[in-house]
């Protein structure tokens, strides 16, 4: 759930089919994105209280970039690089702050899980002959 990258090594060095490995994966993100998305408006409020009584600024340079990045690509963006770039926890954190609909963050982030589940998955069973793999 937290390293998208991992359930697809992690299946195959196991010994998992395909078909199976990729559904796990996919769960695995999805039920992250589930969890983060239902309790993430209530924590990005106490995180923006936490900044402000601390008198940290609202915008960092960094939140700067993601909302520029945001306004450019959207939702369907941040779920792109959500598995290889945010990690699932994260891309769902940046899309609640921003303030997207959950049933959008979903749909957008299970197209994202399932292609880069099987691109991660058909990777993973190519390379399932090196040492790396098996325990």
């Amino acid at each position: 759930m937290v390293k998208f990258f991992a359930g697809p090594i992690a299946g195959v060095s196991i010994g998992l089919n395909y078909m199976l490995t990729l559904g796990l994966t996919v769960a695995g993100m999805m039920t992250t994105v589930l969890i983060i998305s239902s309790v993430g408006q209530a924590w990005a409020l106490h995180q923006r209280r936490r900044r402000q009584l601390k008198g940290k600024p609202v915008f960092t340079k960094r939140s700067r970039n993601i909302v520029r990045f945001f306004r450019r690509f959207g939702m369907p963006g941040i779920a792109f690089l959500t598995p290889i770039l945010f990690s699932p926890i994260g891309g769902t954190v940046i899309a609640t702050q921003l303030h997207v609909p959950r049933l959008r963050i979903f749909l957008h982030m299970l197209w994202s899980a399932m292609f880069w589940g099987a691109a991660f998955t058909m990777i993973s069973v190519r390379f399932s002959h090196l040492p790396f793999f098996h325990h």
